[in-house]
């Protein structure tokens, strides 16, 4: 597909990365009268000749004083804080509520209603479950084969009145584990596998190499059934370890526990009861240029779009969008919009994508267009263009303007006196600043939307038009410049 002639590609984002995991120093320095404006210094390591070899006595004696406890427990807090790996909750969920149905072996449909109390009364269908479970162990030759956990097979029907989807776990795990994951990804759960273990087993550690199906992150619910013992173990990569029993905080509550993919995880020794618990991949999808969408247009609209792009086959063309995002171009680029399309827009968007189309998004203003790498930036004053001094000259109001955010350092001109027709010189004044406006925009990369050979699509006695604002001053105000959005493709 030929590409636009003045306006350049996309460059591709950077990966972001998917949890909050970053570098923390391995220790806390603590000083008595040090100020958050204080500088931090780096400096070089002593030479192993300048230092002594051995510490001295004091130093010895010193690392077991209160303050170095003191010091390392906070070291200790300020890494699980920064680096977490789990993640838990509970669900507000009415225990008769919840039914398994499940298929055994001979075909048979079974259903098991919940609350259970094994040592109280074991329902016939939980001995027929157990019975179509397959040993869990993963250590290779095992000396103990009656004591291995169980799952049930995948490839028998299961299926439970518990849906995630139903309650934002997705959302907590997303907030706690994934804070940092860009706009337009999401997290979706796919059921994984019921485990159970009864009274006298445990799991030995799953690896994670067990979980090569693209997951980021597992979630296990605990089904309220009683039993003692058989914590949830889950250890990350550097074999940091975090317990959790699963009891729920009430008994109308049934806990659940996330961790992410490169975790491992086992289940301790059951000593009464039985264990049971239902797990769920977590994957991350996402929606944008690159990948397919989330939406599909109607057959009508794309009925609608395609005569349009059959007459204009060999020509680059341009719909505004039509809902405002409240951004400031002078700090994003227009393609960044793109995971944040609604309405009209994201529909329109995607049906050219149906299209097999390249749509690419560019701010526009009075005529001139942006490439798509530019944002609405100027990097030179205007006072030293030639259209702000002959204004200067002429003994008019000129204006140094700077497009920017409210926050950047703008100059201002004062307005000089003038003599004549107040209304003849506010409308001289008026075409200065036009002139200096265009010339800024000249300066900062835009052309005009004639010379790029682009036909815009509009009939604005129909639609409103989105209208992104900069910020400039002017005469020791502060103004703003409307902005479009264009969305241009190339109709091949």
């Amino acid at each position: 597909m030929r590409p636009l002639s003045v306006l350049s590609s996309p460059t591709p984002s950077a990966a972001s990365r998917l949890s909050d995991g970053s570098r923390h120093s391995d220790g806390i320095s603590f000083s008595r009268n040090r100020s958050i404006s204080d500088f931090e210094i780096e400096r070089p390591p002593k030479s192993a000749n300048g230092g002594s070899k051995r510490p001295s006595m004091r130093r010895l004696k010193s690392d077991y004083t209160p303050e170095t406890a003191f010091r390392r427990s906070v070291t200790s807090l300020i890494t699980a804080k920064t680096r977490p790996f789990t993640v838990s909750g509970n669900i507000p969920l009415d225990p008769s509520a919840l039914v398994l149905f499940f298929r055994s072996k001979s075909g048979i449909t079974h259903s098991l209603d919940f609350p259970i109390d094994v040592d109280y009364d074991t329902p016939p269908a939980l001995d027929v479950l157990i019975a179509a479970c397959r040993p869990h162990s993963t250590a290779g030759i095992n000396v103990y084969p009656d004591r291995d956990s169980l799952f049930y097979p995948p490839n028998l029907p299961l299926t439970a009145t518990l849906e995630i989807a139903n309650h934002p776990i997705l959302e907590a795990v997303r907030n706690a584990l994934f804070a940092n994951l860009p706009t337009g990804h999401y997290l979706v759960a796919v059921r994984d596998r019921l485990e159970i273990v009864i009274s006298g087993c445990r799991m030995t550690p799953q690896p994670r190499t067990l979980r090569n199906d693209g997951r980021v992150a597992t979630v296990c619910v605990t089904l309220p059934v009683h039993y003692r013992g058989g914590a949830l173990v889950i250890h990350d990569a550097e074999g940091t370890e975090e317990k959790f029993f699963g009891v729920g905080g009430k008994p109308e509550e049934v806990e659940w526990t996330a961790y992410l993919a490169e975790c491992e995880y086992e289940v301790e020794t059951v000593t009464e009861g039985c264990r049971m618990s239902i797990s769920f991949a977590v994957h991350l999808k996402t929606y944008g240029p690159a990948v397919d969408p989330l939406i599909t247009p109607s057959e009508r609209f794309l009925d609608l779009l395609s005569p349009v792009l059959n007459m204009s086959r060999g020509k680059k063309v341009a719909f505004y969008l039509t809902q405002d995002y409240n951004v400031n171009p002078a700090e994003v680029l227009a393609e960044s919009l793109v995971p944040h399309l609604k309405g009209s827009d994201s529909l329109l968007y995607h049906a050219l994508k149906v299209f097999k189309l390249a749509p690419e998004l560019h701010w526009a203003a009075g005529g001139y267009i942006w490439p798509i790498q530019c944002p609405v930036e100027c990097g030179n004053d205007t006072s030293d263009s030639p259209t702000t001094s002959a204004a200067m000259m002429a003994g008019f109001a000129g204006s140094v303007l700077s497009f920017s955010s409210p926050s950047r350092r703008s100059v201002v001109m004062h307005p000089m006196s003038y003599y004549g027709d107040p209304e003849e010189d506010e409308a001289e004044m008026m075409r200065v600043q036009s002139d200096i406006i265009r010339q800024r925009v000249k300066e900062s990369g835009a052309v005009p939307i004639s010379k790029a050979e682009i036909t815009i699509l509009s009939d604005k006695s129909l639609e409103l038009v989105s209208k992104e604002k900069v910020y400039f001053s002017s005469n020791g105000e502060l103004e703003k410049l409307i902005v479009n959005v264009l969305l241009v493709t190339y109709v091949p």
